[in-house]
């Protein structure tokens, strides 16, 4: 990872799963962010426990009360990075929250697709719009004309799942919410690149795996890859991507998916 090195970065679901475990690897990189703010719903919560003891042992890691479908969570959220940050801004956006609703196409819901919709499309739309002024602020603090993830760059973790072109494991779960909600994803992480570039803003969507979490666990089937390597692939992958990935729709080891 000696290609990624950032002062400051923020993931939002950061107390299980991948985004736990992103947590994890920055804090094992050689140079470690100076700030890893880590984004949850719910801080003293008992799934929150691993994420406090691991930012009761390391002073780089602020863990930030964080609904990412509550607009009023968002804005305090973004007010206190903006407090620790001081005058630099933040490098680097991942937005890793994600719900799953695992029904078939026949038993969808409002609720549900309102809801899964909410988190994982609306959220990363409403993140990047609070946190746009600091991202901002470290592109025009970084030196050199081009983008990458070292210097500003939102990353909305995606999934093959919203491929239309793949359409993968339709037969093993439908997840239609889920799906859509992914697809939509992927184009708004389009437009954010076209919006975001003239600022400095690298923006991309990523596929992390079908990784060995309580979601990766929906489809009934045990997931082949584990954290740990989704994590290393991803943070390989970030450290690579320049100008002309952004907008781009990746996997963990950088292979381009079909829109």
């Amino acid at each position: 990872m000696a290609g990624l090195s950032v002062h400051s970065v923020l993931v939002t679901g950061a107390n299980r799963g991948i985004g736990l475990g992103l947590v994890q690897h920055f804090l094992r990189m050689p140079k470690p962010p100076q700030w890893i703010f880590a984004g949850c719903r719910d801080p003293k919560g008992q799934r929150a426990q691993e994420l406090q003891n691991l930012a009761s042992k390391h002073s780089n890691i602020i863990i930030i009360p964080l609904e990412v479908s509550d607009p009023a969570s968002i804005k305090a959220a973004a007010a206190k990075v903006g407090e620790h940050l001081g005058g630099s801004g933040l490098n680097l956006l991942i937005n890793n929250a994600g719900l799953l609703k695992a029904r078939t196409l026949d038993t969808e819901t409002l609720e549900d697709m309102s809801e899964v919709y909410t988190t994982n499309t609306i959220g990363p739309l409403l993140m990047a719009q609070a946190f746009l002024p600091l991202l901002k602020k470290a592109a025009q603090g970084s030196p050199g004309s081009g983008l990458s993830c070292s210097k500003a760059a939102i990353v909305n973790i995606s999934s093959t799942g919203g491929s239309i072109g793949a359409l993968l494991t339709w037969n093993r779960i439908q997840a239609t919410s889920y799906r859509c909600s992914k697809a939509a994803l992927n184009m708004l992480s389009k437009c954010q690149s076209l919006a975001y570039k003239e600022h400095g803003i690298l923006c991309v969507a990523l596929h992390p795996g079908w990784v060995q979490t309580d979601l990766g666990a929906a489809a009934g089937l045990p997931p082949p890859t584990t954290v740990d390597d989704s994590v290393q692939g991803i943070l390989k992958v970030l450290s690579s991507l320049s100008e002309k990935e952004t907008g781009a729709f990746l996997d963990w080891e950088g292979k381009v998916i079909p829109w």
